[in-house]
């Protein structure tokens, strides 16, 4: 008769609990590729900020409070900007999530799926509507510290459902956020940072901790 190691025993138990409650299919490469975008993106912006508006123009205001009618064109373009960058970064998030859950064997779309997406969009949605309501009543340089503690929020309230290492995300966001307000001169280099660099770090240290040896196993 065949006698199970009690430990064994436990560590799958534990694993089962943890699938059933935590969503463990997201893939550090989707970090790592929205990093990359999120640096194009960034470029992009900060070559049509430079075109558009003087070197001394108010960070704050991008020169609305002086009726400049350059902004209104650049609003259209940071938005569109923005709207790929976001685009592209779920479209990778989507396929390399998708590719992981087909190897661990979890449902893309489970309980737990669902419970982190719900956690993590409403902050989201919340935080781009007020980022909206800043580019409407002319106060662009608040954008990027605001996108950065909403993404923050999201990220912390949302990582009791997926991967440690998300917590650790939302909480270096928040804290870029909180400087950012505070130089708003460099809000587009702290953007970047946090949506590009920070992706890129953590990304692979998800997939260093959680993917490649699972991958090398294979």
């Amino acid at each position: 008769m065949q006698h199970n190691d009690p430990s064994q025993e436990l560590a799958h138990i534990r694993g089962l609990m943890e699938r059933s409650t935590r969503f463990l299919s997201l893939s550090g490469l989707s970090g790592v590729i929205a990093g990359v975008v999120a640096l194009g993106g960034a470029t992009l912006a900060r070559f049509h900020i430079n075109e558009a508006l003087a070197p001394d123009t108010d960070a704050l205001t991008y020169g609305t409070a002086r009726g400049e009618a350059l902004f209104t064109d650049l609003r259209m373009t940071l938005i569109t900007d923005a709207g790929l960058v976001l685009f592209v970064a779920l479209l990778g998030a989507f396929w390399f999530t998708w590719r992981r859950s087909r190897k661990t064997g979890q449902y893309l779309w489970d309980a737990s799926a669902r419970r982190l997406m719900l956690n993590m969009l409403v902050p989201l949605s919340v935080g781009g509507i007020f980022c909206l309501a800043l580019f409407f009543y002319g106060l662009p340089g608040l954008v990027a510290p605001a996108t950065l503690v909403f993404y923050g929020l999201a990220l912390f309230n949302a990582s009791k459902y997926t991967l440690d290492e998300i917590r650790w995300l939302g909480v270096s966001e928040l804290l870029l956020g909180i400087v950012a307000l505070f130089w708003l001169e460099a809000g587009l280099l702290f953007w970047a940072i946090g949506f590009g660099v920070l992706h890129i770090f953590y990304g692979g240290l998800m997939y260093l901790r959680h993917e490649r040896g699972a991958e090398d196993n294979a």
